[in-house]
C-alpha cells in the first residue's frame, strides 16, 4: 500500500552517526538514505555545515528532530521552523519528522519526550499545531510515536487511535519507531500487534528500528544494543500492512563498526523484498 502522497521508499538507512562519517564519505556504501538529527546541523559552524552538504551530496536524507515541542502549550517556535524547512531545501531531504509529545513548558526545555494524555482536548490541539508546523515548512510532517514509562488516567483513547486520528485530523504522515511500540507494549502491558495493525497503514513513511535495555520491572528504550527478534517479527508484521517503507536502524550508544551495523540492517531487506513482491500487480 502505498504512502498517500506518494513519497519514496528509499530502502534501507541509517542514522547518520559522527563515528561513522567519514567511513561514509570515503567509501560510500550501498545505503539507502541517512536520517540527519535535525538540531546537529542548525545553528553550526561551516566546517559542519561542509560536512552536512558533503553527506546530502552522496546519500539522500531525511530530517528528524526533538525541538518542534509540538504537544507543549508555548507558542511554537517559528524561527527553529523556519530554520528546518531551510536545512531541509538545502539538503535536499526526503523529508521532516519529529515526535508526538512535549520537550517542555514555559519556556524550559527538559531535554525529554515527554508523554501526552490521549484525550479529545489534547488532539484537538496538538492537530493544530502540526497543520501550522506544516505550514511551515510546506510539506506533510512525520511523527513518530515516543517510548513511554508512564501513562494519563486522563486519557481516553489507545495511541494508535490517537495517532491515526491526529494523521486525518493535521494530515501528517507517521513514523512508526516499531521498538518503541515494543517497549511501551511491555511497560503497559498492551498487545503490540494490536497497536501495530491499528495503525493507518497508507500514513505510515518511516520506521525505526532498535534496541532496548531490560530493566527487569520495565524496558528503557536505550540505542544501544541490537534489534532483538520479538521487534523483527513485529517490524514484519507492520510491513506485510504497510508495503514497502523506509527502514533504518538506530544507534545511540556503544556504536559499533559501520559495516557491523550495516549488517544488522540487511536483515531487513528480506522483509522489505518480500512487501515489495506482494506489492507487485499479478501478471497472469
Amino acid at each position: 500500500m502505498p504512502n498517500r502522497w506518494n513519497l519514496p521508499d528509499p530502502g534501507l538507512g541509517l542514522g547518520l552517526r559522527a563515528p561513522h562519517v567519514a567511513d561514509l564519505l570515503a567509501r560510500e556504501p550501498e545505503v539507502g538514505f541517512l536520517e540527519l538529527l535535525t538540531e546537529n546541523h542548525l545553528d553550526v559552524g561551516s566546517r559542519r555545515t561542509a560536512a552536512t552538504d558533503a553527506v546530502a551530496a552522496r546519500f539522500p536524507v531525511v530530517l528528524h528532530g526533538v525541538s518542534m515541542n509540538l504537544g507543549s502549550v508555548d507558542p511554537l517556535d517559528g524561527a527553529y521552523l523556519a530554520k528546518v524547512r531551510d536545512l531541509a531545501r538545502r539538503t535536499g531531504a526526503l523529508w521532516v519528522s519529529d515526535h508526538l509529545c512535549f520537550t517542555g513548558v514555559a519556556g524550559l526545555n527538559t531535554h525529554d519526550l515527554l508523554p501526552l494524555p490521549l484525550t479529545e482536548a489534547c488532539l484537538r490541539h496538538v492537530a493544530g499545531r502540526v497543520r501550522a508546523a506544516q505550514d511551515v515548512l510546506g510539506a506533510p510532517l512525520l511523527l513518530e510515536n515516543p517510548s513511554t514509562y508512564v501513562a494519563y488516567r486522563a486519557s481516553t483513547m489507545s495511541e494508535p487511535e490517537f495517532l491515526g486520528r491526529l494523521a486525518e485530523d493535521a494530515d501528517c504522515a507517521l513514523l512508526v519507531d516499531v521498538n518503541n511500540v515494543y517497549v511501551s507494549a511491555k511497560n503497559h502491558a498492551f498487545d503490540p500487534e494490536a497497536y501495530v495493525d491499528a495503525l493507518p497503514a497508507d500514513r505510515v513513511v518511516q520506521v525505526h528500528l532498535a534496541g532496548h535495555h531490560d530493566a527487569g520491572t520495565h524496558l528503557i528504550d536505550t540505542h544501544d544494543a541490537p534489534v532483538i527478534d520479538d521487534v523483527w517479527r513485529l517490524y514484519a508484521r507492520l510491513v506485510a500492512r504497510t508495503g514497502p517503507v523506509a527502514t533504518m536502524i538506530e544507534r545511540d550508544d556503544r556504536i559499533p563498526p559501520l559495516d557491523a551495523l550495516l549488517a544488522e540492517l540487511r536483515r531487513a531487506a528480506p522483509t522489505l523484498d518480500a512487501a515489495r513482491g506482494a506489492a507487485e500487480p499479478s501478471r497472469a
